[in-house]
């Protein structure tokens, strides 16, 4: 008798171990409400508790894609506790509708004290870049400075803690399912450096709608699950604000310093000037500022004009009493490289913005230098 898709959808998830609790993930119940269209599209959700590895999400899409009839996966990531306090499940919509709703209840009070901090030595020099607000082009700023790192000849890594909007896999133009092999995560390498996001493991239109204990699962495993090799740098590319990565990162292990990124606008300053707090607070060194989209080059005259105002990255700097570690222009092939996966510093290395990033990258290494002494490649 010839099976329904359901069926070949099911048998296929009845192959996929769920290593928390030594069954399938249909047994464990980690996969629920699969829908499926007269085309083959299907629709599933995972739940991937605290404890749970990330990879699993990865490893049910793969199981689903094999099925004879199926067309396109889209696969819901929930945590358990959040899919349990959830309404009953409305009838199915149009698949071009078929969007996760975040779940509109509060969270549950939770008293959970955090794990004890734990050292990764391999890692050598951990550095966050962070921002107070988004669209300064913080995740720019993070992977040009690794590169120009890895350019000084330092091992260097990058793990993308942005897991709501993880963009370095199109900035650095690599997108592909990281192998796992002796139960560690390889990660993928462009231009030089190691890269671990969370976007090589769901799908690109997947919302992330993940609560703090998730995302301290998915940030711990990047730190202790991936096969970094031994490195002299580790950047994390944070997301925006003061929220859950941040506060998961200086849990998990110690940062060794933290650079803020911001742009002359003041409303940019106020927020970076938050994010300056907030490591201090959690005793994470700051390193200094770096102001982007300084100005921008007048291609007739040569002069600079001030987009977004002038000198907030020194105002920031002198209330907090950091360096300012240096200044970026605005230059179109920034946005450009960024979206073709060829970071300027690599596509126009003689370029002033390209320039300046190396200044600050050798900024970088003298804070590091003095607060910690010379690192192992130099």
């Amino acid at each position: 008798m010839t099976q329904t898709l359901q069926e070949r959808i099911a048998t296929a998830l009845r192959g996929v171990a769920h290593p928390r609790s030594g069954t399938d993930v249909l047994s464990a119940e980690a996969v629920r409400d699969i829908g499926t269209t007269t085309d083959g599209k299907v629709r599933l959700t995972v739940l991937l508790a605290a404890d749970d590895d990330a990879t699993l999400v990865r490893d049910v899409r793969d199981a689903v894609q094999g099925v004879t009839g199926v067309s396109d996966v889209r696969v819901d990531v929930k945590d358990p506790a959040q899919f349990a306090r959830s309404a009953p499940p409305e009838p199915a919509r149009p698949a071009s509708r078929s969007l996760p709703v975040m779940d509109a209840a509060p969270a549950a009070p939770r008293n959970v004290a955090p794990p004890p901090q734990v050292a990764y030595p391999q890692l050598g020099r951990i550095i966050a870049v962070s921002s107070g607000k988004g669209g300064v082009g913080k995740s720019t700023m993070a992977v040009n400075l690794a590169i120009a790192l890895a350019q000084r000849g330092a091992r260097v890594g990058i793990m993308d803690a942005d897991v709501y909007g993880p963009n370095l896999p199109l900035m650095l133009g690599v997108d592909s399912a990281p192998a796992v092999r002796d139960e560690k995560i390889i990660p993928l390498e462009a231009h030089g450096i190691k890269v671990m996001s969370i976007g090589f493991l769901i799908e690109k239109e997947q919302p992330a709608i993940w609560r703090g204990p998730i995302v301290m699962k998915i940030i711990t495993q990047f730190l202790r699950d991936v096969a970094w090799g031994q490195l002299d740098y580790f950047l994390v590319d944070m997301p925006p604000g003061t929220g859950d990565a941040q506060l998961s990162l200086v849990q998990a292990t110690s940062v060794h310093g933290a650079v803020i990124v911001t742009t002359p606008q003041q409303v940019a300053v106020g927020d970076a000037l938050r994010g300056v707090k907030m490591f201090e607070r959690t005793s994470v060194p700051v390193l200094g500022i770096i102001e982007n989209m300084s100005w921008f080059e007048n291609p007739e005259t040569g002069k600079p004009i001030a987009l977004f105002g002038t000198g907030g990255g020194q105002r920031l700097a002198t209330e907090t009493d950091l360096p300012l570690l240096g200044q970026v222009p605005v230059d179109p092939r920034i946005q450009e490289g960024g979206d073709t996966g060829r970071p300027i510093i690599v596509a126009e290395p003689d370029s002033k913005a390209s320039r300046a990033i190396r200044s600050i990258a050798e900024a970088v290494v003298s804070r590091m230098d003095a607060r910690w002494g010379a690192a192992a490649s130099a």
